[in-house]
């Protein structure tokens, strides 16, 4: 007679729950003084992270609306700029101005140029970031329209193209996009260069070396490659025509190894309003004096209520300017350090005996009963 299955776990002591095993006991005299010690340490550690923040020097400027302006200098209103720097005494500060300058060749984009003036002399790094506001690319459609495999260089399908990067796979040809995906599609391409004008010394107007090398995370260039499929089954997506009017050749084929404002573009952001890094300037300084941004407009945003903003910003030991984090310790150290003084008043007034018995549920209800 063959022996009886049974679903017993077997006698061990992971089967069993017989692991060995510790649990706080929550008490006064060990809840208490973690309350206070944890806001003594976040609310100056947040205090320390907020004015570091505050010695960023950042300027931001909206150009969204310059494309409707014409050659004459416009005065921006106050709120579509914000200037921040910590030195005192910076002098008269003098609203940015934009101008449009339409291009003489029809069809091509104008310039945007943004003038500006830096009160004081910059250390660097100074880094030049364009920011886009109402552009959700945390969408989940938008996040899984790409190809991996095709940015790694594998040769893919239209099959695969079609499951991946829907809506934008295939041109009306056949020819598979490089890259696909709305993400590629969409990427920013308004370009910038940054001079200073008429610097002590010169009558000209001098161009800043603000390098667009180095501006993508290390992990995100290795893992792209060039394509391994034929140029003649791919195609530029649709919004990448006007770089590539004759489509892709073997000497002029996209490599996206090579592009890092695309690498930096294919990072997703988590929320709607984000900026994204251009270029750096990393040696000698930003002298103070006027200098103008020519933006060539090539970036459509209006079409679903966005802005974009030039962001030219130094940086601290913790990053750009960013008092979210400061603020969010310095709540958590005054939100412990609160709990602290009731839990404590609350233990002085009304103490509890630990381990009291009358506390117990079924002592609770022992006076009802039939």
């Amino acid at each position: 007679m063959s022996e009886e299955k049974s679903r017993k776990p077997a006698n061990t002591a992971f089967k069993q729950q017989r692991l060995k095993a510790w649990q706080p006991l929550l008490t006064p005299k060990t809840v208490l003084p973690t309350l206070f010690v944890a806001g003594i340490i976040f609310a100056p550690l947040g205090g320390l992270f907020l004015y570091e923040s505050d010695t960023v020097n950042e300027v931001v400027i909206d150009y969204t609306n310059c494309i409707n302006g014409n050659a004459s200098a416009a005065v921006l209103d106050s709120s579509l700029y914000s200037y921040k720097f910590t030195a005192e005494g910076t002098g008269q500060m003098y609203a940015p101005t934009y101008r449009y300058v339409a291009n003489t060749v029809a069809g091509e984009a104008g310039v945007c140029a943004i003038r500006f003036t830096v009160p004081i002399e910059l250390q660097t790094p100074i880094f030049l970031y364009y920011r886009l506001t109402n552009f959700y690319q945390n969408h989940r459609k938008y996040v899984k329209s790409l190809s991996y495999n095709q940015l790694h260089g594998d040769i893919i399908t239209q099959a695969d193209a079609g499951s991946s990067c829907s809506p934008v796979s295939t041109d009306p040809t056949g020819k598979i996009y490089y890259p696909c995906g709305l993400i590629a599609n969409s990427m920013f391409n308004d370009t910038f260069d940054v001079t200073f004008v008429n610097p002590p010394g010169s009558s000209s107007s001098l161009p800043m070396d603000f390098s667009e090398k180095g501006i993508a995370w290390p992990a995100d260039k290795k893992r792209l490659a060039s394509t391994a499929m034929n140029p003649d089954q791919l195609a530029p997506p649709p919004n990448w025509q006007k770089k590539y009017p004759n489509g892709y050749t073997a000497e002029n084929i996209f490599q996206p190894q090579d592009d890092e404002h695309f690498q930096v573009w294919m990072r997703t952001s988590w929320y709607p309003t984000f900026r994204k890094l251009y270029s750096a300037l990393r040696e000698g300084t930003l002298q103070a004096g006027t200098y103008e941004v020519n933006v060539t407009l090539n970036y459509n945003i209006t079409a679903y209520g966005g802005t974009k903003s030039i962001v030219l910003t130094g940086t601290s030991f913790l990053g750009d300017r960013n008092p979210f984090m400061g603020l969010a310790w310095i709540v958590m150290g005054c939100v412990c350090t609160l709990l602290g003084v009731v839990f404590l008043g609350w233990h002085f007034f009304k103490p509890r005996k630990l381990g009291d018995h009358d506390r117990l549920s079924w002592q609770q209800n022992s006076g009802s009963g039939p």
